[in-house]
């Protein structure tokens, strides 16, 4: 009996390395998109911007802030000129499908940062699937999606933080590469 038992295992072991598995702690995924409508001035343009973001994400927005008093442009310091929503899980794929459907899959080089996050931004924010209404007006909004892999907790939480090793950092042609095979984008190398 004890010969046959050897066998079997030698057999469930070259399964085992015959199938080399990917690590799955190595697995990129979206942390978050971030969805930024930026109007330069508070009032009622503002408020309808931020509804286009409510319809489009069903999260209620945040304002941002100015930091500065331009007088040119006529802003004062802290006063609302932008407002953005953080989305997270499923709908974040969503979202950033759509957005890439009407940049027509392709994106720049540029596009990506060297930490393997990227952003880019459209014009007009009906042609996400929104029904226009007069009302409200056009806006244009900017994309950025925030990478992670596993693990990536460890530097952040509260207790016990550690660094996270040079190797399981992301980095641009992680995302490239990512974004190539995901969602089949073709980068450039220059805007034309």
């Amino acid at each position: 009996k004890k010969p046959k038992e050897k066998e079997t295992k030698g057999g469930i072991m070259a399964e085992a390395k015959g199938a080399e598995k990917e690590n799955p702690m190595r697995e990129l995924c979206i942390e978050k998109l971030v969805l930024n409508i930026s109007v330069g001035e508070s009032g009622d343009r503002l408020t309808r911007a931020a509804k286009v973001l409510e319809t489009l994400t069903d999260q209620t927005p945040v304002f941002s802030k100015s930091r500065l008093t331009i007088r040119n442009w006529s802003i004062r310091r802290n006063e609302a000129i932008a407002c953005h929503v953080t989305v997270r899980g499923e709908k974040a794929h969503e979202i950033l499908d759509k957005g890439l459907k009407v940049k027509e899959y392709e994106l720049l080089k540029a596009n990506f940062s060297s930490t393997g996050n990227f952003g880019f931004g459209i014009q007009e924010h009906i042609d996400l699937g929104i029904k226009y209404d007069p009302s409200s007006g056009i806006y244009g909004m900017d994309f950025f999606v925030v990478m992670g892999r596993p693990g990536n907790r460890v530097a952040r939480r509260r207790r016990c933080k550690r660094h996270v090793g040079a190797s399981h950092k992301i980095t641009k042609e992680d995302t490239q590469k990512w974004i190539q095979q995901k969602y089949d984008v073709s980068l450039l190398n220059k805007a034309i």
